[in-house]
């Protein structure tokens, strides 16, 4: 049987200690705080910017939030980056995706100053991680980082399989675990013959958004299961990209859907948002 890589849990412990970290922040003259730009009337965007809310709240992070409406046009939505740029008070800025298709969102996210790049989406971000520099990571390859350091997972040497390569979560885990001396492998929808390459893996990171696509055999026994995979089944239910009850009992490590990447993207948003207060004001970051 499998160890379930608690993210719930984990993810509650980073925030308790953001909590300390930011108060102590606080004391010393430095607020934190984090602007969310959401466009047009996602009802999936709207739980998750709600939940970046509760989660400010909870820490101590101040939070401002700008919905506009889904016919904007694409300058005024630069311009109001430009002005969150300049201003003083904000540390991060957040574009909620994704944003209608008449605006270019690559372009929306180039305009974000580096400094404040909490979803470290822009160039300068993914540059600095693809040459080992210090940077924003993006969220959810940062959290599952963080799991693998929680529970003691050691990538060196180890054959890290990837499905999917999105510029948001596959991209950055393929330097995030190259920076661990991982042997890295993508496969994305145009891999032939998949399961030759999963077999082999030892830690197998599934971000395709296919339910329950990785099947029992095509994984070995002991292998560790990172499912970054959030779908709804035909009842409606939440359920990963990997088929979690036949394969838990043959892995070594695995994370459950809900409850394991989900609450770490979260936490290491707020992370990030941290990060920036204290760059900007010449501190250096814990975590």
């Amino acid at each position: 049987m499998a160890v379930i890589i608690d993210g719930k849990m984990l993810a509650k412990k980073i925030r308790q200690e953001l909590k300390v970290e930011c108060e102590e922040l606080i004391k010393e003259g430095i607020k934190s705080k984090l602007a969310v730009i959401m466009v047009g009337d996602n009802p999936a965007s709207k739980v998750y910017v709600r939940n970046k809310s509760r989660a400010c709240e909870e820490i101590g992070i101040e939070y401002e939030e700008y919905l506009l409406k889904d016919d904007i046009k694409q300058e005024d939505l630069i311009e109001l980056i430009k002005k969150l740029n300049k201003d003083e008070n904000i540390n991060g800025i957040l574009l909620q995706s994704p944003i209608p298709d008449h605006l270019n969102i690559n372009e929306a996210f180039k305009t974000i100053t580096y400094r404040k790049d909490v979803d470290g989406f822009t160039p300068s971000s993914v540059g600095k991680l693809c040459i080992g520099e210090d940077t924003f990571i993006s969220c959810t390859p940062y959290g599952v980082m963080k799991m693998f350091d929680e529970y003691n997972i050691d990538l060196t040497g180890k054959n890290v399989v990837i499905l999917g390569r999105s510029n948001i979560v596959g991209k950055p885990l393929i330097q995030c675990c190259l920076a661990k001396n991982a042997t890295v492998t993508v496969c994305h929808s145009k891999t032939k013959n998949i399961e030759e390459y999963t077999k082999r893996a030892d830690v197998l990171i599934a971000a395709i958004g296919k339910a329950k696509f990785v099947t029992k055999d095509m994984v070995k026994k002991g292998v560790v299961i990172i499912d970054v995979g959030i779908n709804r089944n035909e009842e409606g239910k939440l359920v990963g990209d990997v088929d979690f009850e036949n394969i838990e009992p043959i892995a070594s490590y695995i994370t459950p859907v809900p409850g394991g990447v989900g609450p770490m993207t979260i936490a290491m948003l707020m992370n990030n948002v941290i990060k920036a207060a204290k760059e900007q004001n010449n501190q250096i970051s814990k975590l």
